[in-house]
């Protein structure tokens, strides 16, 4: 697949181009033993997930046909200002490494949700935004959230391509707290004090409004505290489940085992722009 072009300065995330995503490293295959210390120590975990609901045969049959042979650049999907095609929604296929064209559409699903009733305000950023933060600064970020105001959201979603990992960073101006969610069980404080910098710059800006940054917190989640992978391919996947849990502020009750019904759900909730 032909990787995209990040977006331009005066561009808001939602409309630039989406590149290619790249895979784990390779060390990443290993089985590792985070996974067995979460289960020993969330003994219900299993068992509480093992409650999702079951695609039905007209559902299997629709993801089945989506994974399955056709035109790669035929567009299955098009919303939130990108497409996704059945190139795209092969990345769901069982062991592929998810792209950016899936992460950010389901991000863009994930944030329409919130908007109804009963769910927290969400803003989630583009797969673009931290790599272009970093090496741009700020002022290559300004412009991306002009037509949003991200302190009056609830959860900030930013997700990450570490070039051969997904991860998460989620910002909960409630609690006033930046944590990382790496699937892996790696550290990512850096990166949380890289976006309280963000948000410092950001209240400046655009509200003329010192940020109190005593007031936050910033915390990798350790690999005991959130589901971890145990091989090379599905960092994507955990990237945006942390994402859609903690857009519902719920307790994350999965386990690698079900990565597989979690690439087939997606599918269908991207054929259909909605979440189950």
């Amino acid at each position: 697949m032909t990787r995209g072009s990040p977006p331009a300065e005066d561009t808001p995330e939602q409309d630039g181009p989406v590149k290619q995503a790249v895979p784990l490293a390779a060390g990443g295959a290993k089985k590792s033993p985070a996974r067995d210390v979460q289960e020993k120590r969330l003994p219900g975990l299993q068992k509480r997930a093992e409650g999702f609901t079951p695609l039905t045969e007209a559902m299997e049959r629709e993801v089945s046909a989506a994974l399955g042979k056709g035109e790669p650049e035929e567009i299955l999907s098009s919303a939130f200002k990108l497409r996704v095609t059945r190139e795209d929604i092969h990345t769901l296929r069982n062991l592929c490494w998810l792209n950016d064209e899936v992460i950010n559409f389901y991000l863009g699903l994930v944030m329409e949700r919130s908007k109804k009733e009963g769910y927290p305000s969400v803003h989630a950023f583009s797969s673009f935004f931290y790599e272009k933060l970093t090496s741009g600064g700020y002022r290559a970020v300004a412009r991306w959230t002009r037509r949003v105001d991200v302190f009056q959201k609830n959860i900030i979603l930013v997700p990450i391509n570490l070039r051969l990992h997904w991860t998460l960073a989620a910002i909960d101006t409630r609690g006033k707290t930046i944590k990382y969610y790496d699937s892996l069980g790696h550290e990512g404080d850096e990166i949380c004090e890289t976006l309280l910098k963000y948000l410092q710059e950001e209240s400046h800006e655009k509200r003329r409004v010192k940020l109190n940054v005593s007031e936050w917190t910033v915390h990798s989640m350790e690999p005991h505290e959130i589901p971890q992978q145990s091989n090379g391919s599905d960092c994507g996947v955990f990237t945006c489940k942390y994402a859609e849990y903690i857009s519902r502020d719920k307790p994350m009750t999965f386990t690698q085992t079900h990565m597989p019904y979690f690439r087939k759900q997606m599918v269908w909730e991207i054929l259909h722009q909605k979440l189950l």
